[in-house]
């Protein structure tokens, strides 16, 4: 009986430190893990190719992808047309595997990975913004990015629009609809006399 009883607190001691221990690696690992705004889904590569074609890019082109996940839209953009590419996504797990894709594909001398925040991030240097966020993301990165980026910057959406900013061109691709726009010239104030 004495031997069962041992046994028995020998259990729960043990149940209760395996329990005190491990309370602090999931408190750890919550707060190392990032919100996601959007869930990570990654596009086909025949929408990546079609999203590319329609924002006519080039090798003078600098394109920055949002929510970049693997990193395929930023590696094809510099492997098939020579641009300068860097992907901006929040989770560190996504920047990890970006950045193998790019090496696998040869392209680190022209690519770069960025994990932070799509909210505070300068796209002044972007001529091709591509992105495949939810709509709310959508509308609130518009004023953002209308602001910043220059006259003529492309900007293609997968699946998503942005909002009553009436595209330029909608083409459907294996089932997904992109979108495109062109940031238009910026209105200056009325002058008073």
């Amino acid at each position: 009986m004495k031997s069962i009883r041992h046994s028995l607190w020998t259990l729960l001691l043990m149940l209760c430190a395996t329990a005190a221990f491990a309370q602090p690696t999931q408190t750890a690992t919550k707060a190392t893990t990032p919100k996601l705004d959007v869930p990570y889904v990654p596009t086909p590569q025949a929408v990546v190719d079609a999203m590319l074609k329609l924002a006519n890019v080039t090798e003078k082109d600098v394109l920055y992808d949002l929510g970049c996940g693997d990193g395929r839209i930023v590696v094809t953009a510099a492997k098939e047309y020579g641009a300068n590419a860097t992907g901006f996504d929040i989770n560190p797990e996504r920047i990890k595997e970006a950045n193998a894709n790019a090496k696998k594909a040869d392209v680190t001398d022209k690519v770069r990975f960025v994990e932070g925040d799509l909210f505070k991030v300068d796209y002044r240097p972007a001529t091709v913004v591509t992105l495949y966020l939810l709509p709310t993301v959508n509308m609130k990165l518009r004023p953002m990015l209308l602001e910043q980026l220059k006259p003529g910057t492309r900007i293609v959406s997968h699946a998503f629009d942005m909002g009553d900013w009436e595209p330029e061109e909608t083409q459907v691709v294996d089932g997904s609809t992109i979108y495109l726009w062109t940031v238009p010239e910026k209105k200056s104030p009325a002058k008073g006399r």
